[in-house]
């Protein structure tokens, strides 16, 4: 079994055009869905979203579970993209923490909505969320 360092592995990148092409095509999706989708999604959060003191049911929990069952696992896979996208970004151009935090409000695990009370809190991410929501006429959230 061969030692792995980060020499050859930057190496090997800088060596491979379709490596450095397929990273600068990521970093431009990154950088663009940064710029229109996390704007978007930030402003359609409802103003009372983080109102509660627990999470009220989903609008989907009534529906059939295959619909149900599928939408979710849809919702995780987006999360999950959207916050390997948020990591990648604080190296890379965009908004990576606001990206991170769309991805956390889309994937499903338990206690996630007391870990984003306390994350939207957070001065950087609610800076960020109230700029954005100011700029588009929305209300700013309320806890």
């Amino acid at each position: 079994m061969e030692h792995f360092s980060f020499q050859a592995l930057f190496d090997f990148i800088w060596g491979n055009d379709t490596i450095l092409l397929w990273l600068g095509l990521i970093s431009l999706f990154s950088f663009l869905a940064s710029l229109f989708l996390i704007p978007y999604l930030v402003v359609r959060i409802p103003v009372d979203y983080f109102a509660e003191g627990e999470r009220q049911p989903s609008r989907w929990a009534e529906e059939h579970i295959v619909l149900r069952w599928f939408l979710l696992l849809v919702r995780n896979v987006f999360g999950m993209i959207f916050i390997v996208l948020g990591l990648a970004m604080l190296l890379l151009p965009g908004q990576g923490i606001l990206t991170m935090f769309v991805g956390i409000l889309l994937l499903n695990f338990p206690g996630k909505y007391q870990f984003e009370r306390r994350l939207i809190q957070l001065p950087a991410i609610n800076r960020g969320i109230g700029w954005l929501r100011r700029r588009a006429g929305r209300e700013p959230l309320i806890f």
